[in-house]
Formats: structure tokens, C-alpha cells, sequence
């Protein structure tokens, strides 16, 4: 039985804009056992939460050496609705949504497609600090992703 893959991924913003961070918790299962762990991390100086979800996301997919079948868990309904239901739409208008305005982050949007393009990507939505274990390590890795960014605050 080949190994099933769900990366958990999340954003965090100090302020919107400010400094970000995104997280992600990879996993290999098998049935219920956890056959493999990775932990990844980063984050930006001037950021917003949408852009560090969807960088959460695209790394998860980016990491991957071989074209995968893999869950996306995700709290936010920005991304899940946006690679679910708008991106085909966006693509087909140029990138512009349907009142023919430029897609905000279009740039992370365009990345996030091709890097699901090589996997088979099933997107789930759980509410974000429901006490999710997952869900909520990747909040912490998102916060340890931005605590680089953030001005020090003696």
C-alpha cells in the first residue's frame, strides 16, 4: 500500500501588510500511522496573510521531487475557493476577475498553478484555531516562519 501524503499548510501575518509567515507539516501515512514528518518554514518582510497561504501551498506542492497524489489542508477559504472554483475562470478572463479587475496576487496564483499542475491534488478546507492538531502546527511553523521579519520588540 503506497504511502498516503497530506501537507497542512497556513499563513500568519503581523499586520496586513507586515511581516509574514507561512508553514507547512508534510505526512506520509499509512492507514492511520504516520510513516514520515517534514516541517518547512519561511516568511517575508512586507507580506500579506493572503500571499503567505498561498506560498504555504505552493511549497507543499514545490517541495515534492516526483509527481504526487496529495491532500492539501488548508484554513484558508481564499485559497481553497480560489484554486477550486476562480482560477479557470481568472485564466480564461487573463487574469481578471469577473468585474474585469486584475486578480490580486496573480503572481502567486500563476506559481500555485503550475506547481499543482504535476500532482493530483484533492484541496480540503478545516477552520482555522479550532484546535486542529495539524492545522495548528502549521500555524506554529507560519509564526516561527515570520518571528525573522518581525522588528524586535523590547
Amino acid at each position: 500500500m503506497a504511502a498516503e501524503l497530506v501537507a497542512y499548510t497556513d499563513g500568519a501575518c503581523s499586520g496586513n501588510p507586515g511581516p509574514g509567515g507561512w508553514g507547512v507539516l508534510l505526512q506520509a501515512k499509512a492507514g492511520e500511522s504516520l510513516v514520515k514528518e517534514r516541517a518547512l518554514n519561511g516568511g517575508e518582510a512586507e507580506t500579506t496573510n493572503n500571499r503567505m497561504e498561498l506560498m504555504a501551498a505552493i511549497m507543499a506542492l514545490e517541495t515534492l521531487a516526483k509527481p504526487s497524489a496529495i491532500t492539501i489542508v488548508t484554513d484558508s477559504a481564499y485559497v481553497k475557493n480560489g484554486v477550486t472554483s476562480w482560477l479557470q475562470g481568472w485564466k480564461r478572463n487573463g487574469w481578471k476577475t469577473a468585474a474585469r479587475k486584475p486578480v490580486k496576487n496573480a503572481d502567486l496564483w500563476q506559481r500555485l498553478d503550475a506547481a499543482q499542475a504535476r500532482h493530483s491534488v484533492t484541496w480540503e478546507w478545516v477552520r482555522g484555531h479550532a484546535g486542529h492538531p495539524e492545522n495548528e502546527r502549521a500555524d506554529e511553523l507560519a509564526r516561527a516562519g515570520m518571528a525573522p521579519f518581525k522588528p524586535d520588540r523590547r
